[in-house]
C-alpha cells in the first residue's frame, strides 16, 4: 500500500468513498467534499493535510487533519473513510500511523478527534479506541438529542522530552 499526499485526479474516488461510508449522514458529505477542495485549490494555506491510500486497484482511502488554531502542537484529525470493501484490511491504520508521524515531524504532542456517540459509530469509536485514543470528554446532545459529542485525544509527545 502506498500513502502520498492528495492529487487532482484522486477527487473522483474520495468522493465517491466518502459517499459510500454509512456513518457520515447527509449532513456530513457535502463538508467532507468542501474539505477536500479547500485542500486541493490551496494545499498550504487550507490548513488541511489530505493523505490517501492506494494499492493496485486505485484509492482505497484518505485521512485529512491540520494544526488547531491557536494552539501549541495540537492537531485535529478530521475526516477519515475507507472503501467499503477495503474496511478491516489496516488501510486506516497505515492512514492514521502515516498522519500522526508527519503530526509528530512538524512538532505535535497532541491528536484530537471529535465523533458521535451514536450506535451507528462504534466501530470508528472502536478503532480510533484501538490505536491509542482515549476519550477525554463528552459533550451531552450536542449534535441532536441523544447525539453526544465525544472527543478522543492521543498524545504524541511527552512534554520536555525529545522523540528521535
Amino acid at each position: 500500500m502506498n500513502v502520498r499526499p492528495m492529487a487532482d485526479e484522486d477527487r473522483p474516488a474520495l468522493v465517491w468513498i466518502v459517499r459510500h461510508t454509512p456513518e457520515f449522514g447527509p449532513a456530513d458529505i457535502p463538508v467532507a467534499e468542501e474539505v477536500l477542495d479547500a485542500y486541493l485549490k490551496d494545499p498550504v494555506g487550507s490548513g488541511y493535510n489530505v493523505l490517501v491510500a492506494e494499492d493496485a486497484s486505485g484509492v482505497v482511502g484518505y485521512i485529512c487533519y491540520g494544526p488547531t488554531p491557536v494552539t501549541v502542537g495540537t492537531w485535529d484529525i478530521y475526516w477519515m473513510a475507507v472503501a467499503p470493501m477495503e474496511r478491516g484490511r489496516g488501510v486506516g491504520r497505515v492512514l492514521m500511523q502515516c498522519a500522526e508521524a508527519a503530526i509528530r515531524d512538524s512538532f505535535g504532542r497532541l491528536a484530537i478527534i471529535e465523533t458521535s456517540s451514536k450506535l451507528e459509530y462504534e466501530r470508528t469509536r472502536s478503532f480510533h479506541l484501538s490505536q491509542g485514543y482515549l476519550v477525554v470528554s463528552r459533550v451531552p446532545d450536542f449534535y441532536a438529542p441523544g447525539d453526544d459529542k465525544l472527543i478522543l485525544c492521543k498524545r504524541l509527545k511527552e512534554e520536555g522530552r525529545r522523540e528521535d
